[in-house]
């Protein structure tokens, strides 16, 4: 039986090692780091944060709303919920699925990374982290959700304006009327 190294075989009919060293390209480290990929990462990622989620919440103690539904009724479902995903994507990706490279049209993966933008958004984070107690939720949302809408390229500014009012009222009233949470009123106290 010939081998594929009789050209060039070591004396005394040694195999020589591949090139690059014995453990560059050798089937043992293929297979001692075929398991581990980046969708793994990710699918624990989620996990994890599922778990963390729910134990944060266990601390939360507060009586339920009208409708039977406390301050850990979402936290409790969104917990659950990466849970799941995090579970069946840990197995999914065991059992050999990957991620799919991005292909979409209007989408550059070799485009730079935009870091003004990245650092408006988080600007404009950390501004409503600073105000939300003095100014309360309201005007404090509605602000973050201007700014996001703005930075992110919103062409029509009186439209985002105005869309940004309604979800700061709108979620204030979902929480606070419905849920029973308690968010700071800021400037408006007296009026709410």
């Amino acid at each position: 039986m010939s081998s594929p190294y009789d050209d060039g075989a070591a004396p005394g009919g040694a195999v020589p090692p591949p090139a690059g060293g014995p453990s560059a390209g050798s089937p043992g480290e293929a297979k001692r780091h075929a398991w581990w990929r980046p969708e793994l990462g990710l699918s624990l990622v989620v996990f994890v944060l599922g778990v963390l989620v729910i134990v944060g919440t266990l601390d939360v103690s507060a009586a339920s709303s009208a409708l039977g539904l406390g301050p850990r009724f979402f936290p409790i479902l969104v917990g659950s919920a990466l849970i799941v995903i995090g579970a069946f994507y840990t197995l999914d990706v065991l059992r050999g699925g990957r991620g799919d490279p991005e292909e979409s049209e209007d989408i550059d993966a070799d485009a730079p990374a935009d870091w003004r933008s990245v650092g408006l958004v988080s600007g404009v984070f950390l501004a409503f982290t600073a105000l939300l107690t003095t100014l309360g939720w309201i005007i404090a949302s509605s602000l973050l959700f201007f700014g996001l809408s703005v930075t992110l390229g919103a062409d029509n500014k009186v439209k985002a304006a105005i869309v940004a009012v309604v979800l700061g009222v709108v979620t204030y009233v979902a929480f606070v009327r419905g849920l029973g949470v308690t968010l700071p009123g800021g400037l408006l106290q007296g009026v709410l």
